[in-house]
């Protein structure tokens, strides 16, 4: 769902923009001196990062029941937290081994459950072997689907898939 924007320039606002959402609007506050170049750029920026917390936040997926299932069919540790991010936009997740903590890119938001799971599976066979080594590989390879989730997210990175 796209939320109506609102631009309002300040006079107030010297160097940087801001967005955030009023009643159900996206209100983006830009410098007055911006061109309307700049002013498309800022908007632009600060719409799709507010959009992308609010898909978050619509989602309703409970990453870390999905999680703790995963963790229980293939006997690997459960994470100390699990997390949708906006800023990871080269990596699908990210897994601090030191802390427990998963982080999954925003970007898989559309993907199909299949999918959402072996990254979350990926990342949490991380809290059980730090690298891509051949015990990591031999973990993974028990996810029935994961050439094909290999292949749906090489897909997705080269702009072949939502």
């Amino acid at each position: 769902m796209t939320l109506p924007i609102k631009v309002i320039r300040s006079q107030r606002r010297k160097k940087s923009s801001a967005a955030r959402v009023v009643n159900g609007i996206i209100e983006v506050r830009i410098p007055a001196w911006m061109s309307t170049e700049q002013e498309t750029e800022a908007v632009a920026t600060l719409t799709a990062h507010i959009e992308k917390k609010h898909a978050i936040a619509e989602t309703g997926v409970d990453l870390m029941a999905r999680a703790r299932t995963l963790a229980h069919v293939y006997k690997l540790p459960v994470p100390r937290k699990i997390t949708w991010v906006t800023n990871q936009n080269t990596l699908w997740g990210s897994c601090s081994f030191d802390d427990g903590v998963v982080r999954l890119s925003s970007r898989l938001l559309t993907t199909p459950d299949w999918v959402l799971d072996y990254v979350i599976l990926h990342e949490i066979t991380h809290l059980v072997e730090s690298d891509h080594g051949p015990e990591f590989q031999r973990l993974m390879e028990r996810y029935p689907k994961a050439e094909r989730a290999e292949g749906f997210l090489e897909a997705m990175a080269l702009g072949f898939t939502s």
